[in-house]
């Protein structure tokens, strides 16, 4: 890469937003050791099913109040924009925990259908930030949801000494309803009137847009999640609460692709120019491919006995699990980029398609390997579906783009101004 193609990115953003995931990363990591001490396996396993419940219904908010305010942001009037994330968030945050309850007993849906609206609002908020191009809030926001659960954490469990599990989501539905509540001020008291307010057809275009992102996601979700319900369904909840912990560990890694996937589709939104934009995307590419094989080396460093000490005798197989799930884990990080770019260009049938093909794997291959084999068998499933569907993204992106080795290995050149640039901002 030139000196231009590194200068096109952000570079004090890319910098930040990395720093703020891997805080994240400390940050859940704490609230999992604790969680895992406090409650076992079986409440770990509780919790991850809910989040995952949590999660089902986020996709289907975020049809308006996910990367539809990003995309819309600079194209219509903010103040349009939140009025109907919000308006979707509040009623879809009710009605679907009540159709899961249907399918699946719901024992803490209150908790349910609180966490869905007040974090689909906060989504909505942070996700406008994006937009906006505003990217140090966005940092600040997303932190604040762990840092503050955390803390609301340790003030119920050991200064008021209540120790139920349902603590878990009561601290997490007041971090978020607090940071919504700042976060619309700050937003509000900034936004100015739009004269694009009055165009015509803001929803629908925000509606068509949104639900091709999300179908995409939800699928991919499908992929990542399905393994937690068919382990609680053939072997209980204990075991998903042992995976879950596995898949935190691995998914966790994720952190510096996300961080550089966020950076680089605030960029690629507010550009026209293709060629920069795929230049843009491999340099992304490279940093997340090499930052995450480290990232995994490391982990598989870890000895046994660390990670049962860290949450104790029920999680033995952790490091057994990050094993199997290295590989997917590593096609993720790529794909996670690719995705976006995807995404910001409005090339969204490929990500559907991505997200369909794993969930064509997951479902047969979890039914014949998960009674079998358990959470080894969830394991391998998972891994091989992650690399399934990322194999397609990266296909069809080199399609029409040259592909070189280069686009994975770094180059001395590239250290050299990296460091530079680190030199010039102390």
């Amino acid at each position: 890469m030139s000196k231009k193609q590194i200068s096109d990115l952000n570079f004090r953003s890319t910098i930040q937003t990395i720093f703020s995931r891997l805080l994240i990363l400390v940050l859940n990591f704490g609230l999992i050791i604790f969680s895992a001490n406090i409650w076992g396996s079986t409440g770990k396993g509780t919790i991850s099913l809910l989040i995952a419940d949590l999660t089902i219904v986020v996709f289907v908010t975020n049809v308006f109040a996910g990367s539809s305010v990003s995309f819309f942001a600079s194209k219509f009037s903010a103040k349009r924009i939140l009025y109907y994330a919000y308006g979707w968030s509040a009623a879809v945050g009710l009605i679907i925990p009540l159709i899961l309850g249907l399918f699946r007993q719901q024992h803490y849906l209150f908790y349910l259908i609180a966490l869905s609206v007040l974090s689909s609002l906060l989504a909505a908020n942070i996700n406008l930030f994006v937009g906006l191009r505003k990217i140090r809030w966005y940092n600040l926001y997303t932190i604040l949801q762990l840092a503050l659960h955390a803390l609301f954490i340790f003030v119920i469990v050991y200064l008021l000494d209540v120790m139920n599990v349902e603590m878990y989501f009561v601290a997490q539905i007041a971090s978020v309803a607090l940071l919504f509540l700042s976060s619309s001020v700050q937003l509000w008291r900034r936004l100015p009137h739009d004269a694009r307010s009055a165009k015509e057809g803001v929803a629908l275009e925000m509606f068509n847009y949104g639900w091709k992102t999300q179908l995409s996601g939800f699928l991919q979700f499908l992929n990542n999640r399905l393994s937690f319900y068919f382990l609680e369904f053939f072997k209980g909840v204990g075991s998903v609460g042992i995976f879950s912990v596995g898949v935190a560990f691995s998914e966790a890694i994720w952190a510096i692709s996300r961080s550089l996937a966020v950076i680089l589709y605030a960029d690629l939104v507010n550009s026209n120019d293709e060629q920069r934009n795929v230049l843009q995307t491999k340099l992304s590419l490279k940093v997340s491919f090499i930052l995450t094989s480290v990232f995994i080396v490391i982990m598989l460093s870890v000895p046994e006995w660390f990670y049962t000490v860290l949450f104790g005798k029920d999680f033995s197989q952790t490091k057994m699990i990050i094993l199997l799930l290295s590989p997917g884990i590593l096609a993720i990080a790529v794909s996670n980029i690719i995705g976006h770019y995807f995404s910001a260009t409005n090339k969204l049938r490929i990500l559907n398609l991505k997200s369909l093909l794993g969930f064509l794997f997951t479902v047969p291959a979890s039914l014949y390997c998960i009674p079998r084999w358990g959470i080894v068998g969830a394991g391998v499933v998972t891994s091989i579906s992650y690399c399934l569907s990322s194999a397609l993204l990266i296909w069809n992106f080199y399609k029409f783009t040259a592909f070189n080795f280069s686009d994975f290995m770094v180059t001395k050149a590239e250290v050299k101004l990296v460091l530079n640039k680190f030199k010039k901002k102390k």
